[in-house]
């Protein structure tokens, strides 16, 4: 694996560009070795710039092309008409060609959503806060109210995230999910959180068809050689991306 991971949910769209970088081939020094796309964990400034050149041209754009936001765990979406760095938003949308709308994990789960119809696109990063308040599902609704968006219409990609198996929780947070995305483990006393199940359901909710979902099957735990997990690293990590948008 390389610095990218492209969801082959998208491969029938040619002016569509998606992908999830890797942790590898990039220039950062431990503990954000290397690709990190952050330049909010006090990784040095000229790496993060480095990094991004090389993620984000690897696709065949700029940096100046993308929009972010600074995360906040939340449930706001941003239609994004331009690129830039905003804050306070955990989902961005467009239907702008050449803009690229971004989010930044390292275990939270990253999902790109394509609506072929209205060629709009969205990248959402849920968290366990933000798929306890439905950001997926509101993701959606809010291409459905400026696009007319229809689920059959819709693909998705749910990202690389902390699995199942190493989301351990204690009652205070497991409280917020339904039985459905949680299992609780007798032996150890703690609880155990399916992010991407959880997510899963918001897409199937609105009514994307399931054979127009794809899920990665990495894990920020598990796969930590290749990607970032601010859990297993004690939060001294990098961040990956994940971006899509479509070019003219």
């Amino acid at each position: 694996m390389n610095t990218t991971y492209k969801p082959t949910i998208f491969n029938a769209f040619s002016k569509l560009i998606a992908a999830e970088s890797t942790r590898l081939g990039g220039v950062s020094a431990a503990p954000f070795e290397s690709l990190n796309l952050s330049f909010r964990v006090n990784d040095l400034e000229k790496n993060v710039i480095e990094n991004r050149k090389r993620f984000f041209g690897g696709l065949g754009i700029k940096p100046e092309q993308v929009a972010t936001s600074h995360q906040v765990h939340g449930d706001k979406v941003l239609y994004a008409i331009e690129p830039g760095d905003y804050s306070g938003f955990d989902a961005l949308v467009t239907d702008r060609k050449n803009v690229y709308v971004a989010v930044s994990v390292a275990d939270c789960t990253p999902i790109l959503i394509f609506d072929a119809a209205h060629e709009v696109v969205a990248a959402v990063h849920a968290g366990w806060r933000g798929t306890v308040e439905g950001i997926v599902f509101k993701t959606l609704e809010t291409m459905q109210d400026h696009f007319k968006t229809q689920p059959k219409d819709c693909f998705a990609y749910i990202g690389t995230c902390i699995d199942e198996c190493s989301f351990e929780v204690n009652a205070d947070v497991a409280d917020f999910f339904p039985n459905d995305f949680k299992r609780f483990d007798a032996s150890l006393n703690k609880f155990f959180i399916d992010l991407k199940k959880a997510n899963q359901d918001q897409l199937s909710e609105f009514g994307l068809p399931e054979h127009q979902i794809e899920i990665s099957p990495f894990s920020t735990v598990l796969n930590n050689d290749l990607y970032f997990s601010h859990r297993k690293e004690k939060g001294m990590t990098g961040r990956s991306m994940a971006l899509i948008g479509m070019n003219v």
